[in-house]
């Protein structure tokens, strides 16, 4: 009996403890939960928007695919406002996809979409690598030497997985150039790599043997 009395004695005492420590820090209990509640409510809000972005990237991009397929002018138009929104995913295919169907002929245009997704969007570390690449590749066609081994440095000077195209990229650009002696520096140190593609030797070779000696 004395046991029952001290229980119920004790658990009167505790809520008496809960509820003081409620009335002493009501202001404060209720302004955390209200804070909680709007952070909660920020946070699904930001993730709904970005989710929704996303949907309104995909969209535009699979009209402008249809553009192209049906030889209209717009798609060059809408894929460089998915260039201008800085998404990592569809501006990057955007700007592939120009470059894949030839939808810009002003070169310094394509350039300065190259630095914009470069400057403004925090890729993962191979994925800009390759838009690194890309842009290398697209300026072998017009730019001069010291251009492009400037692009093509930071590959050129890691362990990216991109090295051998660098390497490869930069062998055909002074093949093509005549330029012999430094195709061939190129081409013997992707013979040097370890665990590389067979096809890349193999091209690495027979460029090689196509060189004249001298």
């Amino acid at each position: 009996m004395n046991n029952n009395i001290y229980e119920t004695q004790y658990d009167v005492t505790k809520k008496s403890k809960v509820r003081d420590f409620y009335d002493n820090n009501k202001v404060a209990i209720l302004s955390s939960i209200s804070i909680l509640v709007i952070v909660f409510i920020i946070v699904a809000f930001y993730f709904n928007k970005i989710e929704k972005k996303k949907v309104e990237l995909s969209n535009k991009y699979i009209t402008a695919k249809t553009y192209i397929n049906n030889k209209e002018d717009k798609a060059a138009i809408i894929l460089k406002e998915i260039i201008l929104e800085s998404d990592p995913t569809y501006s990057t295919l955007s700007l592939f996809l120009i470059l894949n169907e030839n939808l810009i002929e002003n070169q310094d245009e394509v350039i300065g979409f190259f630095d914009h997704i470069l400057t403004s969007i925090e890729f993962e570390n191979e994925i800009k690598n390759l838009v690194l690449f890309k842009k290398a590749l697209f300026q072998s066609n017009f730019e001069n030497e010291k251009i492009l081994i400037d692009s093509l440095n930071p590959l050129l000077n890691s362990e990216t997985l991109w090295k051998p195209h660098a390497l490869l990229l930069v062998g055909d650009y002074f093949f093509s150039k005549q330029e012999y002696l430094k195709a061939k520096e190129f081409y013997i140190k992707i013979l040097q790599l370890k665990n590389l593609n067979n096809e890349m030797y193999d091209h690495a070779q027979i460029q090689l043997t196509l060189i004249p000696n001298d």
